[in-house]
């Protein structure tokens, strides 16, 4: 029997984002894995509905950060300021310091501020003038990006893709799927309407249970062997690193805490990979060219490592 928590919040989301389940599940998941999910699509797919809608299921603080060329890196982590009165310096907040952050647009500020973000990312903390600010918990960066669109860009370098725990793509809906959205929109904006149904107590509940959940050493090795299978691809000029393999396990443990389980199957690594792994892999020149895909050699990994029999 699925978690019911974690099914609150995806059939919540639903209300908004119509034929995309599999996406709202994955963003709910790298959520209670404590990670930051890249939502790359072309415009008026959902992407920024789907993170409103997700911010808006939960009683939790919100901040939407729109990346433009003109944004300061203190816009995002904070300043000191000096108090005439005190004779101290204080510390003014940041957009950062909220528990969902919308980074809309990520691509589109530069490479100093995008790096802004690589400490609170990694370690949900910021450090203004010397003095370490913790941001609150649970603490989630959902980031937007056009890949079709490059001028007034700047592409995030490897070091902020491999921040990320997963990277996915919401696509443009059946014919099906948009009739109903044309339905839902016709009259009122259902976003307006939408409460929460969990808090941060409950998400932080469900990251203690997902770290619980079992692994066999078995799976751990498949993990690995998966995450290597990519560092040797001939068509891979940078495959996954150390944390892909952290990030994969986890998701693994998320997707079987979401599934009803307390351990760990070899499918559920299967399921969560391409997701996890695909912005990690630097292809080469020559395969680009060939048109080869991310998915591809994650399609490879998956099929040439053998899957231990738990």
């Amino acid at each position: 029997m699925k978690n019911t928590t974690i099914c609150k919040i995806v059939d919540n989301v639903e209300k908004i984002i119509v034929g995309k389940r599999r996406s709202v599940e994955l963003v709910v998941c790298a959520l209670i894995c404590g990670g930051h999910v890249l939502v790359e699509d072309v415009p008026g797919v959902g992407k920024t509905s789907l993170v409103s809608a997700v911010s808006k299921s939960l009683d939790c603080s919100f901040n939407r950060i729109q990346f433009t060329p003109d944004i300061l890196p203190s816009d995002i982590t904070g300043f000191s300021m000096y108090n005439q009165k005190t004779g101290e310096f204080e510390y003014k907040r940041g957009a950062i310091m909220s528990n969902i952050i919308l980074a809309d647009e990520i691509n589109r500020a530069f490479p100093k501020t995008q790096s802004s973000l690589l400490e609170v990312m990694e370690e949900n903390q910021v450090t203004v003038d010397g003095v370490t600010y913790k941001v609150p918990s649970p603490f989630m960066v959902l980031a937007t990006q056009n890949p079709v669109e490059y001028l007034g860009t700047n592409p995030l370098p490897e070091a902020q893709l491999d921040r990320f725990f997963m990277r996915i793509t919401l696509g443009y809906p059946s014919p099906k799927e948009e009739i109903a959205i044309l339905s839902r929109f016709r009259k009122d904006d259902p976003m307006s309407a939408l409460t929460p149904v969990s808090n941060a107590a409950e998400i932080l509940e469900l990251q203690t249970m997902v770290r619980n959940i079992y692994a066999d050493i078995k799976v751990e090795n498949y993990v690995v062997g998966i995450v290597n299978h990519t560092r040797g691809s001939d068509e891979a000029l940078l495959g996954g690193s150390p944390r892909a393999s952290l990030n994969l396990m986890r998701a693994a443990q998320a997707w079987a805490l979401y599934d009803g389980r307390d351990y760990v199957l070899p499918d559920d690594i299967q399921e969560m990979a391409e997701s996890v792994l695909s912005h990690r892999i630097i292809l080469k020149q020559d395969a680009r060219m060939r048109k080869v895909a991310q998915a591809d050699i994650i399609a490879a990994a998956i099929k040439n490592v053998a899957a231990p029999v738990i």
